[in-house]
């Protein structure tokens, strides 16, 4: 009622009542497990923010309003009440689409002392910042402030090296393009705002119900963790077993049906949204038909590199190359989007449960930490958080469908600021833009569909050209709906949905793909060495040179099958259930060590690695291995997959032999 009505008011007993329970409920310190005092301390503090917003609205209020109103007086509340309102104020001036909106004076007086510095910046400092980024902008400086590793060590140090770098080095936002054109002062200045503001945020979690469970304060990612746990499923007795035929995938058709991705969904969709909620680390065994693997977990990857090849590739009728690839032209040419279908007509059956069965991959990606290698653009993970997409997610994918379209919008604006008669100037309005124009449209994949029914035979006239434009518009931002929907679907067969709404489109992609770029360094962390050798043995720091240095990604994706049956690294350390094993091989009487080539057992994470004399040898055998010998077929000869005469008193190599010892044993290895 007080929402809804200007005229309806409490009288003043009740308003000092519900300020003095406000009071007493924020002086509960201990955390709140009772769900009705929660749910009263949520509704008295919504109560008293539309007092106080209607008690700075006085102007529209008569006099016998305002003398029944209690005065409410801020600085008598608690201090984290005080900042709550201060964030809904600043929310609204993020949110402010004029950007006239102030940031509260409190919140910048804060920042001077929660910095520890003297700022040489004002509130004007921050509300030009606040007209310079845009939602583009802020989310590449939010992403730029959670990657940068100064970050690790202090915020102060990373505000002093975006001054330093962003001079010194042109590509330090190469990964930012929307931050290139807003100078280094005022990235500081956003920079300082967002820290500030998790701040806040942190200080008044007390006072919402953000715990899944009672006494729990959780972050998003820890929320999300919890939910995985709560919704795995009971364990099969046995893992199934999914065969493949390398041989009948390598034959390419139309529909996919040979395919490595088709041979997993024939075997696996109908038990994925309960197989992929599953406690194992691995979800199948994989048998590759006619070759000599057993899986001990190097084939099981290696299947999922190879599903996630034919999922971004012609072999499949699910994703094409994206306009701007295949003309090779404006951003992101290297990403797949969905195929088109006549938007008219029903899509398969088939390919609804082939896109479901990729969103289960996803969830499967999430929950097990095994990133997929996929390439798509922003506006595919945008859809799956349920963000609305915008023609500027349109142009980066499709630069050239926008182009006649904004033309012709500005064309219209332009005759309405000079006052043409645009009826009697058809010429001049289509002067640069096509004038053989019809109520159908160019799909992403190259045929035409109609925007209206038989729109191929209505022209486009100025009098219809605004219904065009909105038609075209619409077409364009639906264009790839259904398919991304199948997917969604899938994806929250296996994720709880309501978390996904938790999450940025970037922060989607990251938690199902991994990250973008091989981290050379993570996996150095995570890495150990047999014998007397380590970091600093000569073909070792050799070996680490030309992975990081020399090797461009596409070679250190081909590493990383080579020796682990897939194409992304985890995240963090605590995310490596296997170290990297470098385990240093002699030359025999038939072959001088740089003859030798590189190997690899794929299901220990192990490279067996000669003592390489030069760095150029080093790079050419390695570079001619993953090039040229990926094959897992001699996976299950395990003879020498470990030598125990070079484990000496190596407590981390140590910790790996029951596996190593359970595969030897399975082969029939005499191990004394």
């Amino acid at each position: 009622l007080i929402q809804a009505s200007k005229t309806f008011n409490l009288n003043i007993r009740s308003q000092k009542f519900l300020f003095h329970l406000l009071n007493e409920l924020l002086l509960i310190t201990t955390p709140i497990s009772s769900p009705t005092t929660r749910t009263l301390q949520t509704i008295v503090m919504d109560l008293i923010f539309l007092l106080i917003q209607r008690q700075t609205s006085q102007d529209i209020m008569t006099i016998e309003q305002q003398n029944e109103q209690f005065k409410f007086e801020l600085a008598e509340c608690s201090q984290n009440f005080r900042d709550q309102i201060i964030i809904i104020n600043i929310i609204e001036a993020l949110t402010d689409k004029s950007k006239h909106i102030p940031y509260p004076k409190q919140f910048i007086e804060q920042t001077y002392d929660i910095l520890s510095e003297n700022p040489k910046f004002t509130s004007d400092d921050f509300q030009k910042s606040n007209i310079l980024f845009d939602t583009l902008a802020d989310l590449q400086l939010i992403k730029l402030m959670n990657e940068h590793p100064s970050m690790d060590n202090s915020f102060n140090q990373f505000i002093s090296d975006l001054l330093t770098e962003s001079i010194s080095n042109s590509t330090f936002y190469k990964n930012y393009p929307a931050l290139l054109n807003i100078p280094v002062k005022f990235i500081q200045v956003r920079a300082k705002f967002f820290y500030q503001f998790n701040i806040f945020v942190e200080k008044i979690l007390s006072l919402l119900d953000f715990s899944l469970l009672p006494n729990q304060k959780k972050r998003k990612l820890q929320w999300l963790e919890q939910s995985l746990i709560q919704t795995e499923c009971a364990s099969f007795i046995e893992l199934p077993e999914v065969k493949f035929d390398t041989i009948k995938a390598s034959i390419n058709d139309n529909e996919g049906e040979n395919t490595m991705f088709n041979q997993a969904f024939q075997q696996l969709h109908e038990n994925a949204h309960i197989l992929f909620r599953q406690k194992y680390e691995r979800l199948w065994r994989a048998k590759y038909l006619e070759m000599h693997s057993t899986d001990q977990g190097g084939p099981y990857r290696d299947s999922i590199t190879a599903i996630c090849s034919d999922i971004c590739s012609t072999r499949l009728p699910l994703f094409i190359l994206c306009p701007n690839g295949q003309m090779n032209n404006g951003l992101n040419r290297d990403c797949w989007i969905p195929n088109v279908f006549p938007p008219d007509k029903p899509i398969s059956n088939k390919f609804k449960k082939q896109y479901q069965f990729i969103g289960q991959l996803m969830g499967m990606a999430i929950r097990k930490k095994h990133y997929l290698n996929l390439k798509f653009p922003n506006l595919l993970w945008k859809q799956l958080i349920g963000e609305k997409l915008t023609m500027k997610d349109i142009e980066t994918i499709d630069i050239q469908s926008i182009v006649i379209i904004k033309e012709m919008e500005i064309n219209i604006e332009q005759n309405k600021l000079i006052d043409i008669d645009i009826d009697n100037d058809m010429n001049y309005l289509f002067s640069s833009v096509l004038s053989e124009l019809r109520f159908d449209v160019i799909s992403s994949s190259g045929q035409t569909y109609e925007l209206i029914p038989g729109g191929q035979d209505i022209p486009v006239t100025t009098k219809n050209l605004i219904e065009y434009c909105t038609r075209y518009r619409e077409y364009r931002l639906n264009e790839f709906h259904r398919q991304i929907e199948y997917i969604r679907q899938g994806l929250c067969s296996i994720i709880p949905s309501d978390f996904l709404t938790l999450f940025t489109a970037d922060e989607l992609e990251i938690a199902i793909c991994g990250k973008g770029e091989i981290d050379v360094l993570l996996l150095k962390r995570n890495t150990i060495y047999s014998d007397q050798y380590n970091e600093n043995s000569p073909h070792i720091q050799r070996f680490w040179t030309v992975l990081n240095e020399m090797f461009d990604e596409e070679q250190k994706k081909l590493f990383l099958i080579f020796v682990w049956g897939r194409s992304t690294l985890p995240r963090e350390d605590k995310e490596f259930t296997t170290k990297f094993i470098i385990q240093t091989i002699f030359p025999n009487a038939n072959h001088e060590t740089d003859q030798m080539l590189p190997r690899a057992h794929t299901c220990f994470l192990i490279l067996d690695l000669p003592e390489y004399s030069t760095i150029e040898i080093m790079y050419e055998r390695l570079n001619y291995a993953i090039t040229n010998c990926s094959s897992i077929d001699a996976d299950g000869m395990m003879n020498d997959v470990l030598n125990p005469a070079n484990l000496n008193d190596n407590t981390d190599l140590v910790e790996q032999l029951p596996t190593v010892i359970t595969t030897l044993l399975e082969q029939n290895y005499p191990l004394i």
